[in-house]
């Protein structure tokens, strides 16, 4: 049994506000053999710098970085060790310091949680964020391998080599305790494609109903192709700063009021039970009828431990209370419809058991009471892991500037990627955005952060 002490249930404070005042991405493709990694990354540097309405040309802005950090999630992809170390010379930064970062799927977000850190403690006022992963150097059953290490490999991995059978458990399990239909997550599934069809940059955009996702074909047993996560070739950039720094740069910067991270054991065998940590929004008469009656233990084998300490620490560093009312939308890692569906419960969007009411509802639409992964999500637009948390939280960025149109509406952005805009498209701006969260995951609930971006 966990018991936590005090000292663990600490809340973080930044010494200094951090800001969020730029992001840059590139498309996001199967296969992107016509440009290198470090192409790629500049390209993304460079929408950042130039595309983003910053005060100051490029010449002066690389003339105020003082630290980098570098998000890539395996080394094996690109066949290219200190990767960063090459990324960084190519992006024009020597002689400064920089870190890479890796944390599985999660490791965009702990890259953004080490920028914010630094900026926070003084260390350095500006701080370009970059990621990117190379996934189409090797197949998709290699690739599927190399991902699979991110389970324990002692136990876990050689069971199948292949996360969605990992998931695939999961969601037998919770659908079991909590009598879901494969319909609820299938819901999930046409609501993000369905938004990637108005992303210039998304890589599996489609319109679906819910009988041509339960009709396609099954990867793992119960989640089919369209329920799972694509794997990627891309880049993202995130720009943090100091409060002065930011509106040196910026008009419009964007606070980002907490960033917190969770884990939980890697094997997930080796999750034991323990009292449920209580978000803000929930007392333990929440509870009463759940565990213990439908459910024996938590956070046992459908619930993410991680997810909720981030939540638990982020809500309360950031003052939310009722996380449907007090964000305006949501970036949730959605690697298959039943994390996702998951993570609804593990950051209090519902009560445990009931998650499924939170897409039923159309509370997770746009103009619902909280918009979710309008960016298409992992689903419909991107999986290029060590881009994907930064790449959610520059669609955050965007939507709380007002700049969603100006990025995803612009038919020369859709050009620049030989794309045509669709004659149906429409805007997915939230009107009057004023806070969003990013939820940053990794293997099966190892690592996550709750990032969340607040309008002065």
């Amino acid at each position: 049994m966990i018991r936590f002490g005090p000292g663990n249930l600490r809340i973080p404070k930044f010494e200094k506000p951090v800001y969020v005042v730029a992001g840059g991405l590139t498309d996001y493709r199967k296969r992107y053999w016509e440009k290198n990694t470090s192409q790629l990354c500049t390209e993304a540097l460079r929408m950042a710098v130039e595309e983003n309405d910053l005060k100051v040309d490029p010449e002066e802005f690389r003339r105020m970085v003082n630290w980098v950090v570098y998000s890539q999630f395996a080394d094996h992809f690109g066949d290219q060790l200190l990767a960063a170390a090459k990324i960084h010379d190519y992006l024009g930064f020597d002689p400064l310091g920089n870190i890479e970062v890796k944390t599985g799927g999660a490791t965009g977000g702990s890259s953004v949680l080490a920028a914010a850190q630094a900026v926070a403690s003084g260390y350095a006022n500006c701080v370009p964020v970059v990621g990117w992963e190379r996934m189409d150097d090797v197949s998709t059953k290699v690739g599927n391998a190399y991902i699979a290490s991110a389970a324990c490999k002692d136990f876990e991995s050689e069971l199948g080599w292949m996360y969605a059978a990992y998931y695939a458990l999961m969601a037998q399990r919770y659908q079991h305790e909590n009598e879901v239909p494969h319909e609820t997550l299938a819901k999930i599934a046409c609501k993000n494609h369905g938004y990637a069809c108005y992303s210039p940059f998304a890589q599996n955009p489609g319109k679906y109903t819910v009988e041509d996702v339960l009709k396609n074909d099954i990867v793992s047993d119960p989640l089919t192709f369209l329920e799972c996560c694509v794997m990627s070739v891309g880049a993202a950039v995130l720009i943090l700063c100091d409060e002065e720094t930011a509106h040196k740069l910026s008009d419009n910067p964007i606070q980002l009021k907490a960033i917190c991270g969770g884990t939980h054991t890697l094997r997930t065998a080796d999750r034991r039970n323990m009292p449920i940590l209580l978000l803000p929004n929930e007392t333990e008469e929440t509870y009463k009828d759940y565990f213990g009656t439908r459910r024996r233990e938590w956070p046992g084998f459908s619930s993410f431990l991680a997810a909720r300490m981030a939540a638990y620490l982020a809500y309360n560093m950031a003052g939310i209370h009722d996380p449907v009312e007090d964000f305006d939308l949501l970036e949730t890692h959605d690697a298959f419809t039943i994390s996702d569906i998951q993570t609804y419960e593990d950051i209090g969007l519902r009560p445990y058991g009931r998650g499924r009411e939170f897409i039923e509802s159309g509370d997770a639409y746009f103009e619902g009471r909280l918009p979710t992964n309008l960016s298409g999500g992992l689903i419909g637009t991107m999986h290029a892991v060590g881009a994907t948390g930064i790449f959610q939280i520059v669609e955050l960025l965007w939507q709380l500037q007002g700049k969603y149109d100006k990025f995803h509406g612009d038919p020369k952005m859709w050009q620049r990627y030989g794309k045509t805009k669709p004659a149906d498209w429409k805007s997915l701006q939230v009107k009057n955005a004023r806070r969003g969260c990013a939820i940053s995951h990794a293997g099966t609930g190892s690592h996550v952060t709750c990032a969340i971006l607040e309008k002065p």
